[in-house]
């Protein structure tokens, strides 16, 4: 299983359990994932640890200082 941090901007978008769908930016030199509806946000993600799923399950969200961050998993190897 593979864990990747999104950044949500708003309180009570997302629950552990929820599923998710992920789209996928391209930038010059990274990808980034959005979850769909535009929920939350990945940070950048350099093109050897592209994500391969596109689907994925909510593990946590907490909240700290910095805002809120989910916590999603996906059916596949972490690439280190």
């Amino acid at each position: 299983m593979r864990e990747m941090e999104f950044k949500m901007e708003r309180p009570g978008l997302l629950k552990a359990g929820d599923h998710v769908t992920v789209s996928e930016g391209l930038l010059p030199s990274n990808y980034y994932y959005t979850i769909d509806p535009s929920l939350a946000m990945s940070g950048n993600i350099p093109f050897t640890k592209r994500l391969l799923s596109k689907e994925g399950t909510v593990k946590e969200v907490i909240q700290n200082e910095r805002g809120y961050y989910v916590t999603c998993v996906f059916d596949e190897e972490d690439p280190g």
